[in-house]
């Protein structure tokens, strides 16, 4: 299971899934950062995280508050997003959009408030722990989208008497399978991504 020959020819199987991924998450970000039609909810939304900073900001050791926090809620909905995909691969593509229009308002927000010096140093905040997080939940959802194209099979099977579903239930199964090092894989570098962001990232951001 934990072969690393197994996994990287596993990941590279995935590589269209990822890719896909990739391209949602850009989409959001667009949209987000262009249309305002979603302006109010997403203004709510930064509200919201905003927020629980000023919370974590409270207490006696903030930057393990933070880390803590951003570890566990990116972690858990990493895994959640990977497994509740067996929901037909919905939700994966929902999150990934969210996940980018939030970034692409945050984003349009900031030039718009502070111009290019603003949005420089929004960049340079995201950028040290955004490369490694950024693709760990693009992964997660491509595995979650990956997941859910093996349940419609499996039923498009299980309706068709031409079909034998033996095949689409062990291609669920063999996935299950190489998922579990995947998710080890991922809660590492979210665990990576975390103390950067709650280190590095905010010391950049105060001082540049």
């Amino acid at each position: 299971m934990f072969k690393w020959s197994a996994i990287i020819a596993h990941f590279k199987s995935m590589s269209g899934y990822i890719s896909f991924g990739f391209i949602l998450f850009a989409a959001g970000i667009v949209v987000g950062g262009t249309d305002t039609a979603f302006s109010n909810y997403l203004e709510q939304q930064l509200a919201s995280l905003g927020g629980l900073r000023e919370q974590l900001e409270r207490t006696g050791n903030p930057t393990l508050a933070f880390m803590i926090f951003i570890f566990l809620n990116n972690a858990i909905k990493s895994i959640l997003i990977l497994y509740i995909g067996s929901l037909f691969g919905i939700v994966p593509i929902f999150f990934l959009v969210f996940n980018g229009m939030i970034i692409g308002f945050l984003l349009q927000r900031v030039a718009e408030a502070n111009g290019t010096e603003g949005l420089l140093a929004t960049l340079i905040g995201l950028l040290p722990h955004g490369i490694i997080e950024i693709p760990a939940i693009v992964i997660a959802s491509a595995y979650g989208m990956k997941f859910g194209a093996l349940v419609w099979k499996l039923l498009l099977s299980a309706l068709s008497p031409r079909r034998s579903s033996g095949e689409a239930g062990r291609a669920i199964e063999f996935f299950v399978i190489r998922s579990v090092p995947v998710v080890v894989l991922l809660v590492v570098a979210l665990l990576i991504a975390a103390v950067i962001e709650s280190t590095v990232s905010l010391w950049l951001v105060s001082n540049y």
